[in-house]
């Protein structure tokens, strides 16, 4: 998959990191991911798909965190709860909102097949054990879509690997090493406390 990675992407990491500011951080980022991908949703669809976006992307901040525990690169572990963001777009029919095509799936588990088992995530089963015990919010699903599948947001043919475009629009492999003056002020929700 291709991702975007700047400074902004290791304080939120850090944020989320550091007790006393991780909820305020977590609620930032997932009210960022929620407006994001709703603004990527059919716009007939949108505001009945939040609150089940809102339950996805707070689970998915569980499951960034495991895989940053388990050795995964920052990168890495972002983009493992992208893959499972798009398994769960997928199984609703949500194909206009997904980042790679449908016919990347399997290459895309495969990559991350040992953490995916470990915490028993499957393409029909995103969030395994991150999944909230209530279960997300429902949200209409539109399986129509799954037919003939439009990815007007999706960028395929990078499967291999974690691919990194940079603030400059170099792409890198892999991602980018941490820099040395993170400043965690700038994590979504702690930079002012409410955005």
């Amino acid at each position: 998959m291709k991702l975007r990675q700047n400074a902004k992407h290791f304080a939120y990491r850090k944020a989320l990191e550091t007790p006393g500011i991780r909820s305020v951080a977590n609620s930032g980022l997932v009210r960022l991911h929620t407006k994001i991908f709703t603004g990527k949703a059919d716009p007939a669809h949108a505001e009945e798909r939040k609150a089940h976006l809102d339950g996805l992307f707070d689970a998915t901040m569980d499951a960034y965190l495991r895989a940053l525990q388990a050795g995964y690169s920052e990168a890495e572990a972002r983009e493992i709860t992208h893959i499972q963001a798009n398994f769960d777009f997928y199984n609703h029919g949500w194909t206009e909102m997904m980042e790679f095509p449908a016919d990347e799936l399997e290459a895309h588990y495969d990559r991350y097949r040992e953490f995916f088992e470990r915490w028993d995530v499957t393409i029909d089963e995103p969030l395994g054990q991150f999944a909230p015990p209530e279960g997300l919010p429902e949200a209409p699903s539109t399986p129509e879509r799954l037919e003939d599948p439009e990815h007007p947001h999706a960028e395929g043919g990078f499967a291999d690997d974690v691919y990194i475009e940079t603030d400059d629009g170099e792409l890198v492999v892999g991602g980018q090493d941490e820099p040395d003056d993170v400043d965690v002020s700038e994590a979504v929700g702690v930079e002012d406390g409410d955005s």
